[in-house]
């Protein structure tokens, strides 16, 4: 990202300030599959994410999202967790995309067609 991004975008996520303040007090616990990094200070009082494109939330795995909330106190950098089978791979918030779930009779899913009303709307006499 180029300078003019760092000094007046703030939903890139890395501001000069925020690089200024990482710089001073944070300290690296790790990196994500999408490659957001994550910080806490020194004494682990505080902790952020510096994302690797837009700041989006949602693109935050459950584990990482447990840590920065202080629900759990090890980063999964350093636990020994394995998914269980029946689990699923954490998926962003897709509303807006392409991808978006379109219930069926949506105008908006591919290839609908106009259905039949399973009700009879009412008409002023």
């Amino acid at each position: 990202m180029g300078i003019f991004t760092e000094l007046f975008a703030w939903w890139t996520g890395n501001t000069i300030g925020t690089r200024l303040y990482t710089w001073r007090k944070g300290e690296r616990v790790g990196e994500d599959g999408l490659g957001n990094a994550y910080y806490q200070e020194r004494d682990g009082e505080r902790r952020w994410v510096i994302y690797s494109s837009l700041a989006e939330p949602s693109q935050i795995p459950p584990a990482w999202h447990a840590w920065l909330h202080h629900t759990v106190d090890v980063p999964p950098t350093l636990e020994d967790y394995r998914p269980r089978p029946w689990e699923q791979a954490h998926r962003p918030n897709l509303t807006g995309t392409y991808e978006a779930y379109r219930p069926p009779g949506s105008t908006l899913r591919p290839g609908a067609t106009k259905q039949p009303l399973d009700y009879e709307p009412w008409q002023p006499k």
